[in-house]
């Protein structure tokens, strides 16, 4: 699992905080990201990190997972391949081995993406998603299953493909073993030498893709948790989630954390409030993230905003 960045783009939640750890409905973002993959394909999971390091270690020696969980640390930024190539010690076995995106909720089927990858013999399978404007994406053209070519950030109108890498890849040995310890990307530089061999094979599927590195994409991440059940404690109510101990309220499409105390005639939507939030009276929230612990004083009127850890608005 790739969790070196810093979080930025979700700060204030993430200063001092590691985002792996990050609580979305009632589990961590790094559980939430391992959870696509079937509990019995699951033994060893190698979280590859930067920043929060002691926090997430204390993290995984309280925590009773289902699979053991180890910390690759980078002491600086080594890009994808070089974060990669730095954890392969720790890996078990022969292979295949499946790597994920950190930030990513999505419903790629890995049995159906490890068949492919079999049946094709290929040395790589990246799991695809389909976009309207790929501009923004690394595009790949597949032909016969495989990846026959790649195109970075194309400008509009000049792609050659709607299908972009979705951040859930299937690896083999050998191409871990040939990684450099050194900075460098998967993305940009190994993949396209593997595709130019015709050993890069690709899946494209069907639900949801969302990247949950973006305050509007983190509460797009609990909401399609949400739609789709993934919690298993609170309640569902309509298209809202409620953990055990918080007080009910007027809300509309959002997650409502434990302990989370809600003021009279106080309206939360699109929102993501976390364990220990205090929301006054009359409040009006929207498209919000509220941090742990924070105080909203009565009357306050926030939208789209996000909210640090403790604190007081």
């Amino acid at each position: 699992m790739l969790a070196g960045g810093f979080g930025t783009r979700l700060r204030p939640l993430t200063e001092n905080r590691a985002k792996p750890l990050l609580p979305i409905l009632d589990k961590s973002l790094l559980q939430r990201v391992v959870e696509v993959v079937p509990s019995d394909m699951v033994e060893r999971v190698i979280v590859a990190a930067g920043y929060g390091i002691s926090e997430m270690r204390g993290w995984v020696s309280e925590m009773e997972l289902p699979y053991e969980v180890i910390l690759s640390v980078e002491e600086e930024a080594m890009g994808t391949g070089g974060a990669i190539a730095l954890a392969r010690k720790y890996l078990k076995g022969n292979g295949p081995f499946l790597i994920l995106n950190g930030d990513l909720i999505v419903s790629v089927n890995v049995s159906e993406l490890l068949h492919h990858h079999r049946e094709t013999g290929a040395l790589a399978t990246l799991s695809l998603w389909e976009v309207e404007d790929p501009s923004r994406f690394g595009v790949c053209e597949l032909s016969n299953g495989f990846i026959t070519r790649f195109q970075e950030k194309p400008d509009p109108g000049t792609e050659f493909s709607n299908l972009i890498n979705a951040g859930c890849y299937l690896v083999e040995r050998e191409v871990l073993d040939n990684l450099d310890l050194e900075k460098h990307s998967m993305e940009r530089e190994v993949f396209p030498q593997i595709a130019a061999l015709g050993g890069m094979a690709g899946l494209s599927f069907k639900g949801f893709f969302v990247d949950a590195g973006t305050p509007s994409s983190f509460i797009q991440a609990a909401k399609v948790c949400i739609e789709s059940n993934r919690f298993s404690s609170g309640f569902r109510c309509g298209e809202s989630w409620f953990a055990d101990g918080s007080r009910f309220g007027d809300v509309t499409r959002s997650s409502i954390g434990s302990n989370v105390h809600l003021g009279k005639s106080s309206l939360v939507v699109d929102s993501v409030i976390m364990d220990d939030a205090w929301i006054g009276d009359d409040c009006k929230l929207n498209d919000c993230i509220i941090g742990e612990g924070a105080k909203i004083t009565n009357g306050t009127v926030l939208s789209g905003k996000v909210v640090g850890h403790y604190s007081n608005v």
